[in-house]
């Protein structure tokens, strides 16, 4: 089904999303028959076939797969950045066809501007869309003690470390309260001890949170050790091969990678993975 034609059905609102026609039907996300073709000078590339799968509200889920399988792609259209070629994405029944302040977007570099403090950066958001940054100031404060950044309100980004710099690219994702965040590998640049903090951090800010999460990584323990389903994609065109369940006990800490269970899940995975 082409999304020209879905979006047919709905009216656009100022968030970004269609009115649902049954806000009830399906997940809270739901990618139905999902396919993203790009026009080469030469030839069609199809990133994504057929894609379906659902989320529930507040779960964390992983998608995992090899390089230009079209991970990223997905994303984007899950954030109303890009319109599918067939197919649909809907969010808590409400077509999506646009960007939306419902979702929120971690990108695998911090971008935040030098020449902006960290409290500053995290407002950029709320400067963009035009809303009272006085009233959101109070809120850039307690997302920066979430972080646990309390002290560097006024650091500049050469100041801070790459972790610290994707904890205000974090904070600023969530200035605005989106209902999903997405991430797409955003640790994929830091050192591995600093990477198991920031995956520990992140537990903590979801768990506090109740957010719903797509988290895109390369790294399979990764995922085992964050989510609650694992989303297996083949080579490109990228297609779902499985989506295997995590069932390793919460709250999770760096000892939950010896459990029998996270070997288990990880090695299933590396195997489907081929």
């Amino acid at each position: 089904m082409n999304i020209q034609r879905a979006a047919s059905s709905h009216l656009p609102d100022s968030s970004g999303l269609a009115v649902p026609t049954d806000p009830e039907a399906g997940g809270f996300i739901e990618v139905a028959n999902l396919t993203k073709d790009y026009d080469g000078t030469s030839h069609t590339v199809q990133a994504l076939r057929d894609v379906s799968f659902t989320v529930r509200r507040g779960e964390f889920l992983s998608v995992v797969g090899r390089s230009g399988c079209g991970k990223s792609t997905l994303l984007n259209m899950i954030a109303g950045l890009d319109l599918p070629t067939e197919g649909k994405v809907q969010i808590n029944g409400a077509l999506v066809l646009s960007p939306s302040t419902k979702v929120g977007f971690v990108f695998q570099r911090p971008v935040l501007l030098e020449w902006r403090t960290t409290l500053e950066n995290i407002l950029l958001p709320i400067e963009i869309l035009g809303l009272d940054g006085r009233r959101h100031r109070s809120r850039a404060q307690d997302l920066i003690d979430l972080i646990g950044l309390t002290g560097f309100e006024n650091a500049y980004p050469n100041e801070l470390s790459g972790g610290m710099q994707q904890r205000v690219s974090l904070a600023r994702s969530l200035i605005y309260d989106p209902d999903i965040l997405l991430m797409d590998e955003p640790f994929g640049a830091l050192d591995a001890i600093t990477r198991e903090v920031m995956d520990l951090e992140l537990l903590r800010i979801w768990q506090a949170s109740g957010k719903t999460i797509i988290f895109v990584t390369h790294d399979i323990a990764e995922a085992v050790f964050l989510s609650d389903r694992v989303v297996l994609m083949t080579p490109r065109p990228g297609r779902i091969k499985e989506i295997v369940p995590v069932s390793l006990t919460r709250p999770r800490t760096l000892e939950s990678v010896f459990m029998p269970e996270f070997s288990k899940t990880r090695q299933r995975i590396r195997e489907l993975m081929g």
